[in-house]
C-alpha cells in the first residue's frame, strides 16, 4: 500500500507533527480516520452517542499515546486495535455475562441464500447492531474482527464456553431477524 499523502506530507511527516504538539496536524488524523473509526464504535456501541464517547475515548488514547506506534504496521490498524480496545472496556463495565433474550420460543429454520446475497453489508450491520450487547461484541469480535474463542474469553474475562455460546445464539438471532425480513418482504 502506498504511503498517505495529505498536501504534500507523508502520514509519518504528518505523526511527527502531531509528536511535536501541532495541533492542526492532529486535527488532520482526526478528520482522516474518524469516518472509519467510527464505523467500527457503532458496532460496540449500543446507540450513535456511545459510538461518539468510544470514538473520543480511543483518539484521546490515540494521541496520548502516538509515541508508542513503531511504523511497523498501519497507522490504521492501530488506530483501530485502539478503538477496539476502548470499545471492549467500555463493555466490560457494562457487563453482560448473563444477557438473556428468550431464545427458547426459537425455532431452526432455514434461510434462503438469495437472501443474504440480496442484503446490503451497510444492512447486514445494522441487523447486527440490533443484537443484544452481549451477542453483538462476540459477533464482532469473532466475525468481523477475527478473534479467536480463547481470544475473545481472555478480553472479555468470560469462559471460551461464554464466547462460543453467544456466538451461537448471535447467529440464531440474526438468522430470525432475516427469516422475518424475507416474510414481510414476501
Amino acid at each position: 500500500m502506498a504511503p498517505l499523502i495529505l498536501n504534500s506530507l507523508t502520514e509519518k511527516d504528518l505523526l511527527q507533527q502531531c509528536l511535536d504538539g501541532d495541533r492542526i496536524a492532529q486535527k488532520q488524523i482526526f478528520e482522516l480516520y474518524a469516518p472509519k473509526m467510527m464505523s467500527v464504535c457503532k458496532r460496540y456501541g449500543r446507540h450513535r452517542l456511545e459510538a461518539e464517547e468510544i470514538m473520543q475515548d480511543g483518539f484521546v488514547k490515540v494521541f496520548t499515546n502516538l509515541h508508542k506506534f513503531e511504523y511497523k504496521g498501519s497507522f490504521e490498524g492501530w488506530v483501530r486495535r485502539i478503538m477496539v480496545n476502548t470499545a471492549l472496556k467500555l463493555v466490560s463495565k457494562k457487563s453482560f455475562k448473563n444477557e438473556q433474550i428468550g431464545l427458547e420460543g426459537y425455532q431452526e429454520r432455514s434461510v434462503e441464500p438469495s437472501v443474504y446475497s440480496e442484503m446490503s453489508a451497510d444492512y447486514m450491520l445494522a441487523l447486527v447492531e440490533k443484537l443484544p450487547k452481549g451477542y453483538r461484541t462476540v459477533f464482532n469480535l469473532s466475525v468481523l474482527d477475527g478473534l479467536s474463542h480463547r481470544e475473545i474469553s481472555e478480553v472479555l474475562g468470560i469462559k471460551e464456553s461464554t464466547s462460543r455460546s453467544q456466538l451461537v445464539k448471535a447467529r440464531n438471532v440474526l438468522k430470525n431477524m432475516i427469516i422475518e425480513l424475507n416474510k414481510i418482504a414476501m
